[in-house]
């Protein structure tokens, strides 16, 4: 099940029991729609294994600007409340499913 990130919630949830992934968007992005749906799946794929949100860069500013995030889709990977990966840009569903095995 894929969650919204919020300012409210990314601290309890980058620091929870499970890896997070993080896929930093934008609503007029295009190719952020074209991954989103792939993100979208995996999120199913892994439910219970691994936590998947999507953070809005429009109203999470701060989280986005904490994170360095200058180019959209950005996705981050979280392990024990560290980035330990990232994607920049549109990906195929295999090299982003590569990441979250990595993850396990």
């Amino acid at each position: 099940m894929e969650v919204t990130i919020t300012n409210e919630n990314f601290e309890s949830l980058k620091n929870g029991a499970q890896p997070l992934v993080v896929d930093f968007w934008a609503t007029w992005c295009g190719p952020c729609r074209m991954v989103g749906p792939i993100i979208s799946e995996l999120a199913e794929e892994y439910d219970g294994r691994i936590v998947v949100g999507k953070c809005d860069v429009e109203e999470c500013e701060d989280l986005a600007m904490e994170f360095n995030i200058r180019n959209i889709p950005t996705i981050l990977f979280f392990k024990g409340g560290q980035v330990v990966d990232k994607i920049v840009g549109a990906q195929s569903k295999a090299r982003i499913q590569e990441k979250f095995e990595a993850l396990l």
